[in-house]
């Protein structure tokens, strides 16, 4: 066994006797039920919402909301997630392949920016960039006489996935509260006062253009629209929006494209939407049909029956995953103003309430049947957002499904899935068209059409391991939760993605090494050609083809088939280029050492291989380890938001959570500074700013923080792993760990009680700094036997002769074997 620094931590009263905290895993087999007081699981302002990122986001995985809770003209901004310009398109340049062979040339005679030249011209598409997601407009609210209001608040309580606004004209208290059903496949709006006859409002809808507002004989408001044009390309999604008013007292009258509410004591607004969208390449539906239907399908329920239903379905999920770091006084204060004090100051509930924040935005913009959450989720209030609000490949996209399994929500993570799935069927003719190669292919981006070509120009787009990083996503999954049927309907698609390489990939004249031309460094140029960042063979991706090759190979092995195949993985694998550590101790970026030391640049890409990837680690190469640990010090702490949020985990996988601490104190900064200026940071209703609002970086805050918790890449569940001194005490429960585990954590001073429920069986192995107590555990020896936890090997690192390396310092630990039965719990402790 090996032997463990001991951390100490200060001794401080407890708020939650330890006993308690093991009594509460002691139950761990029943969801947790938090009161629906709970204020750790609520942000709440004292102010409405005047900006759109001041707004609070619901939505049911389909349709979205943002709620602005202004007690005189108040905006819902309604999204639904098949509503993008254009429609059914390809992109792929066929030129390219005319071109392919005098571009690899020319990289590797040195010349990257002729390289580049012929790349924009030949290979970028000449065709569509992709299409935007659009906003399908407002319901607009207008309360007569309600400007001087009192006793304002307003809140999003991500437990019951509820907005609420209350506040009080005269004597009169009023309430709204709105939310979005999955299981009725609506958006809820309910007002009252405590008075009777008191709510008197005009209702409308709009949208910037492109649509057109009616009223009809059943109180409804429509919104009837189609998507706009876009770079020459019609736009033919249809789609339509009802707002529907029941009232209890007063009367509803029409006027002029309005409704109005006279004196009314309890008025409820049922909003549903549908599209003529069926497919990536369909648009045979129905919109209007659609949505009558979804009103029609209430069967006379009351808003009362539709929450329930809404709520019990919501927390199905969300109850999975509590997380307990403490509360301060802190935790009394509106949210906006806890994110402006959080860096200076002590509040550990904001980091849990952040947490399930990220898991909240998950189950409400990504469920099964519908689109992956894009750029910003499903919710943007714009025609034209930033970057179009696509699906950014090369580090976006995947980010915001980083906390899919480790944080329990694998239902939610199949939007990828079968995107991943449509994206193989459309990179079948961009590998034909513009490669002559076999399998798939996709570049940096895509759209709701599932275009798979280069595009943006060579700087940015000329990375064609879009599909490589996603089919990542793939074997995840499988590793999770030991899905061999899953893991046979995926194969085909990873098996083609490997096919595409080993036609593609080709020899580097130097060394002989396979590698992939031509390709960048997402988003960045290297100081050799810094007005080209075209190259070969970067170090990004060759870690991706390691990772698609090897998990594609065991998948194979797994399954019992293509031996051939296998064999044919492994040979191209090993003639791949390893990992470098450059003249001042970095992990090289590129296949030479063009690393610049003064870059802060925004995209760590070389790091992948510490994650989200396994390749690099402190007890199989600590070499790579310390140059991976250089290179992320180099690069610098702020950044854009989702920078941040990729740091979170980078700096938890290299143990250190203090750093990572300091990391989520940077992302929950405030975004907007004085003078209307943005900064990286967060946004006052807690969404990630690039800047503008990019959802991502909440996503992978979220997955950095479970990180922090616990650990399951590096052949054993590690608990508390990358744990602040300032976190002493907690509780964490129902993480995932891969092999089928569920971890819950409850720890104080040093002292911690470990419940893993296994689901599969297999061999359990522990890691933790100090020693473990619990029934038939025995110090591990060799290899972890399971399955889930094998490797292949890694080429050891080329270190370059200027390399002054630091002297390597990694914790030690103690590591312990179980063999666990499918159902079992199990407990153990972590003493002194």
């Amino acid at each position: 066994m090996k032997n463990t620094k001991i951390r100490e931590h200060t001794n401080i009263n407890s708020r939650l006797r330890f006993s308690v905290l093991l009594g509460m895993l002691l139950i761990l087999s029943s969801f947790k039920t938090w009161s629906q007081e709970n204020s750790q699981l609520k942000l709440w302002y004292d102010e409405p919402a005047e900006k759109w990122v001041e707004a609070l986001p619901i939505g049911n995985g389909r349709l979205g909301a943002m709620v602005y809770g202004d007690p005189q003209e108040e905006t819902i901004q309604l999204n639904e997630n098949t509503v993008w310009a254009g429609q059914p398109n390809r992109n792929e340049n066929p030129e390219a392949k005319e071109y392919l062979s005098e571009v690899q040339e020319l990289l590797f005679d040195g010349k990257s920016e002729e390289a580049q030249e012929l790349v924009n011209q030949h290979f970028i598409s000449k065709k569509s960039h992709g299409m935007p997601y659009q906003t399908v407009g407002n319901l607009k609210l207008s309360f007569f006489n309600h400007e001087n209001y009192s006793d304002y608040y307003r809140e999003l309580d991500i437990e019951s996935a509820v907005t609420t606004t209350r506040y009080k004209v005269g004597d009169v208290e009023y309430e709204t509260n709105v939310f979005a059903s999955h299981p009725d496949q609506v958006i809820v709006v309910q007002m009252k006062a405590d008075k009777p006859g008191a709510l008197n409002f005009s209702a409308t809808m709009d949208r910037p253009e492109g649509a057109d507002i009616s009223t009809s004989d059943n109180n409804e408001l429509i919104l009837n629209g189609r998507t706009t044009d876009f770079e020459g390309l019609e736009g033919k999604v249809e789609f339509q929006a009802i707002s529907r008013i029941e009232n209890e007292g007063g009367e509803v009258i029409a006027k002029n494209g309005t409704l109005e509410v006279q004196n009314a004591d309890i008025v409820t607004i049922y909003t549903s939407i549908g599209t003529n969208f069926k497919k990536y390449d369909d648009l045979s539906g129905n919109a209007g049909e659609d949505a009558a239907n979804y009103l029609e399908a209430l069967n006379n329920k009351n808003a009362g029956e539709i929450y329930q239903n809404h709520l019990k379905d919501y927390q199905t999920y969300f109850n999975r995953v509590s997380l307990d770091l403490g509360e301060t006084e802190a935790a009394n204060f509106p949210t906006d103003e806890r994110v402006a004090n959080f860096k200076e100051g002590d509040d550990p509930a904001l980091v849990s309430l952040y947490f399930q924040f990220g898991r909240y935005l998950l189950i409400t913009s990504s469920r099964p049947g519908t689109q992956p959450a894009n750029l910003q989720g499903i919710w943007n209030h714009q025609l034209t957002p930033a970057w179009d609000s696509k699906y950014t490949v090369n580090i976006n996209t995947e980010m915001n499904y980083w906390p899919a399994e480790i944080t329990n929500l694998s239902e939610f993570h199949e939007p990828l899935i079968q995107m991943v799935k449509e994206l193989s069927e459309t990179g079948r003719k961009t590998a034909r068209d513009m490669y002559g190669a076999e399998g798939w292919v996709m570049h940096h981006n895509t759209d709701i059409w599932r275009m798979t070509g280069a595009i943006d120009g060579s700087y940015w787009g000329m990375w064609p391991m879009g599909g490589v990083w996603l089919s990542q996503h793939l074997f995840d999954k499988y590793e999770f939760s030991g899905d061999e049927k899953f893991l046979r309907s995926i194969y085909p698609v990873v098996k083609e993605a490997s096919k595409f390489y080993l036609d593609f990939m080709i020899n580097e004249p130097k060394n002989n090494w396979l590698v992939v031309s031509p390709s960048v460094s997402p988003e960045l140029a290297p100081t050799a050609h810094p007005e080209s960042s075209l190259s070969y063979g970067t170090t990004m991706d060759n870690q991706l083809i390691f990772d698609l090759f090897s998990r594609t190979a065991k998948a194979a092995e797994i399954l019992g088939e293509d031996e051939d195949f296998i064999a044919e993985l492994n040979e191209k694998r090993r003639q791949l280029a390893p990992m470098q550590i450059g003249s001042w101790g970095q992990l090289q970026e590129w296949i030479k050492d063009w690393d610049d030391p003064e870059s802060n640049h925004r995209h760590v890409s070389h790091l992948y291989g510490l994650y989200p990837s396994n390749q690099i680690s402190p007890y199989r190469n600590p070499e790579l380890f310390q140059a991976a640990k250089t290179s992320l010090v180099a690069r610098g702490d702020e950044s854009t938001g989702w920078s941040m949020g990729w740091k979170v985990n980078l700096w938890a996988r290299l143990l250190d959570g203090d750093h990572a601490l300091k990391l989520i104190k940077d992302q929950l900064t405030p975004s907007m500074q004085e003078g209307h200026s943005e900064k990286g940071g967060t946004y006052p209703n807690l969404f990630d700013a690039h800047p503008p609002f990019q959802i991502d970086g909440n996503f992978g805050c979220t997955a950095g923080i479970a990180e922090m918790l616990m650990q399951s890449h590096d052949g054993a569940i590690h608990i508390l792993p990358a744990l602040p001194e300032a976190w002493e005490e907690g509780e964490v429960t129902g993480l995932r760990a891969r092999g089928g585990f569920v971890v819950a954590i409850a720890w104080q001073d040093n002292h911690a009680e470990v419940s893993i429920d296994s689901k599969l069986g297999g061999n359990l192995r522990i890691r933790s700094y100090r020693p473990l107590e619990g029934e038939e555990l025995e110090e591990a020896e060799g290899d972890n036997p399971n399955k889930f936890y094998n490797f292949p090997e890694i080429k050891q690192p080329l270190v370059s002769e200027e390399a002054n390396l630091e002297e390597i310092e990694i914790q030690q630990v103690y590591e312990y074997d179980l063999e666990t039965s499918k159902g079992g719990n199990y407990l153990l402790k972590i003493s002194r």
